[in-house]
């Protein structure tokens, strides 16, 4: 298959990969022991399964979606003269 027909790159992936890894972090410092019916566990309610989890899981969710949306500079810079290329083309059919 041809590189040209990728809609990623490598770096996209590797930026996919680091999110992804950012969002099991955060799964991860979610879980825990929980409560039972004969003992309650105080420790569901700590700050870090709370607070800090749910941020580390949006961060990492929030640099996937970056990572989808980004694009190399190579793409852009071949649209760019592909664009200037069919200005030219355009400014030379009206002459």
């Amino acid at each position: 298959m041809d590189k040209r027909n990728l809609a990623f790159g490598r770096v996209n992936f590797i930026l996919l990969a680091f999110g992804m890894v950012i969002v099991i972090l955060g799964f991860i410092l979610m879980s825990g022991q929980g409560s039972s019916e004969a003992q309650f566990n105080p420790d569901i309610f700590s700050s870090m399964r709370v607070k800090v989890a749910p941020v580390v899981c949006f961060v990492g969710f929030a640099s996937m979606v970056f990572a989808i949306i980004y694009r190399t500079k190579d793409k852009q810079t071949n649209e760019d003269n592909n664009v200037a290329n069919n200005k030219a083309v355009i400014s030379q059919k009206k002459k």
